[in-house]
């Protein structure tokens, strides 16, 4: 089990990227959340296995259909052991 803090720029708000965000993550059996940020990125909380996660940090760095993905930055982070994976609204 891992944790990535994950920062996708880019025209990355607007275009269903959080709702798109959670189906993958349940595909892939990933946890955590995502969430707009003020300054127009997404941020994700990501849990799950390497191979996974893997996908899932390939999957960011195209994003939905009408996004437009300019940079991922990926940390990793401290395993906060999430149950699922949700959709932060404000």
């Amino acid at each position: 089990m891992k944790h990535l803090d994950i920062t996708i720029t880019g025209k990355v708000q607007g275009v269903g990227f959080r709702e798109t965000t959670k189906i993958i993550a349940n595909q892939m059996m990933v946890q955590g959340y995502v969430k707009n940020e003020k300054d127009g990125s997404v941020f994700i909380e990501a849990e799950g296995d390497d191979i996974f996660l893997e996908e899932f940090v390939n999957w960011c760095n195209e994003g939905p259909d009408r996004s437009r993905v300019e940079n991922v930055t990926v940390k990793e982070g401290e395993v906060k052991n999430y149950r699922n994976f949700e959709v932060l609204r404000k």
